[in-house]
Parts: C-alpha cells; structure tokens; sequence
C-alpha cells in the first residue's frame, strides 16, 4: 500500500491509493479558513490578538489558501489581530468579514485588506428575523459591493442561508452582487440543511446562472460543534463530497469553504489530507504543504491556553455595537 503523503496526520492510508486518488477531480481543492472569526464563537473560546497571529501562522503552514483574519468593525482585538497577520509575511491570502453595511466595508479598507467576504441574509426565515425587506437586501448588497469594488477590495458575496432562500430571489441577489462588482459567488449551506445531492443541484444552477468565468466557493460547515443527535457532520462532508462531484460546474476556481473550530484544528489538518487529492494548494502560489509544515497543527492552542470565557451575551451585540440595524 501507497504511504500517505503526509506521515504526520493520523488519516487511512486507504485515501492514498491511486484508485482511490483518481476519482478526484484533476483541479485542486482549496481551504478557506475562518476559524479566527467563526471559530471564536465556540463557546468558551476568547482568543487574543497574539493567538490569532499564532493560529494564522498554523494554518498558513498547513496550506491554507485564504484565512478569514477576522470581522474587525465590531472588534478591536480582530483589527489589531489583522495588523499583526498583515506584517506576518504569510503566503496564505488574508481575508476580511463584512455584512453588506458600508461602514463594515470602510474599516477593511482602513486596515488595508484587499479581499473580504461581504454577506446579506436572503432567506425569508433571516430576512424576517431582522426585520428587512428583499428590497431592502438588494439595496444594500449593491451599495456594500460597489464600495469594496472602488476601494480595490476584492468580494466574494455570501448569501446568508442560501439553501433555504428562494430560487428565483437567490439568484436576482447573486446577479446584483455580480453587477455591482463581486468577483466571487459563494454557495452557502449556513446550517447544514441540503443533503450532498442538494447541493450539487444548487451548484450546477447557480452556474447557469453567472455563467463559466466566476469562481463558485462552496460553504460548509466542517468541524463545527453540533448538537447530540444532529446530523451536521454527516451533512458537512456530504457537502464536500457534492463540491468534490460537482467540479466541473466550480471550474474555474474549486474552493471548498470550511468553518474549523480552533479546539479541532488537529482534526482539521487529517481533513486536509483526505481532501487532497490530487493537491490541496494555495491560491496564489505553492504546493501541498510538507510533513514538517503541517506537523504543527500539533501545537494548535488547548483550552488551557485560551483566555476565560466572557459572558456569553458578548456574541450577539457585535451585530448591533455601532447602532446598525441588525444585518
């Protein structure tokens, strides 16, 4: 039997055999990693500016292509944690996080970020959660957008429960993310409710939809705490398996999205193996990373080393700290 790859991560070496290998895609599945932002919303889990360089560091030695640096309008802890990656010299791209609120947008600028995700709820479910109307939505989409796109920020647009949204409005939203400058369209499963077979529909329709020349990152949320009996695991890596089938329809960019808690960073590293093949890359240059690179998912931080938790109403004014109306 082939070895694996890469001898330090504790995965099957079946993933290593060449027939296994050969039913992947020949085009590379990339990592975008937002354990900085969303992962910090685990419970428990406050981590300073210092950690977060330090875990970025991590991540971008395991081959990360895009590490979401943080949401740094609603945290000085995240602006300075990006100061501190910007100066790092990583090789991975360094991503922000805004809603579709233009202030959101001015601080990324602010700090100097060139990409960011900018985000807008367009479910019913969300959109009457927070009070708006679609109108409403495609409004501030296209502002948020244009912003960025004039201020030199590349976007990746994420429809906040997409699978539960619409057809016909999740497209009409995507189309104007499109015409307002959005370089990317990412297809977001935000609670995991499309089975794999779902999300390759999805998939192959938004790419009807924006055509063959825009990147379709994929969002699922891979080691993510869930609930005792969820299925949100299952679902999750159902999802890349739908990502990894439907690459074709990716093309030209399969960016497989991930949403890695900091307390399984080491299980996320074995998950970077099994994705690998044929290369798990990085977006702007380099190979898959090395066995002394990625050893060091090792060190990733323990709960020990976090600080104490604050209380848990700390996770939900960020939505609101500046006055905006929720979003």
């Amino acid at each position: 039997m082939t070895p694996p790859h890469n001898s330090a991560i504790w995965v099957s070496e079946l993933n290593a055999r060449p027939e296994i290998r050969s039913a992947f895609p020949r085009s590379a599945v990339r990592f975008y990693d937002t354990t900085l932002r969303d992962g910090e919303q685990t419970v428990g889990v406050v981590l300073s500016p210092q950690q977060k360089l330090e875990i970025a560091r991590q991540l971008d030695g395991l081959g990360v292509s895009r590490i979401e640096a943080g949401f740094p309008r609603v945290s000085a802890d995240d602006a300075e944690a990006i100061q501190l990656m910007l100066k790092a010299g990583l090789r991975a791209e360094l991503w922000g996080f805004s809603r579709a609120v233009q202030a959101d947008v001015e601080e990324l600028v602010r700090l100097g970020l060139r990409a960011s995700v900018i985000e807008a709820p367009t479910s019913d479910i969300k959109l009457h959660a927070y009070g708006i109307s679609r109108d409403e939505v495609l409004t501030r989409v296209h502002n948020a957008v244009s912003f960025a796109k004039r201020s030199a920020i590349r976007v990746a647009f994420f429809a906040v429960d997409g699978t539960r949204t619409d057809p016909e409005f999740l497209k009409k939203v995507y189309l104007a993310a499109l015409e307002a400058g959005a370089a990317e369209i990412v297809v977001v499963d935000t609670i995991g409710a499309c089975g794999p077979e779902a999300v390759e529909y999805l998939i192959g329709h938004v790419r009807q939809w924006i055509g063959s020349g825009i990147p379709i990152p994929v969002l699922s949320p891979l080691s993510e705490p869930v609930p005792p009996g969820s299925k949100g695991p299952s679902t999750a890596w159902g999802s890349a398996q739908a990502t990894r089938t439907s690459a074709k329809s990716l093309s030209p960019s399969a960016v497989f999205t991930t949403f890695p808690s900091p307390l399984t960073l080491p299980r996320f590293a074995g998950s970077l193996n099994l994705f690998s093949a044929p290369a798990v890359t990085r977006s702007n240059l380099g190979s898959p990373p090395s066995a002394k690179t990625s050893s060091c998912a090792k060190a990733a931080p323990s709960p020990a080393n976090f600080t104490s938790p604050r209380p848990s109403s700390h996770f939900l004014p960020t939505w609101s700290a500046h006055g905006d109306k929720l979003f």
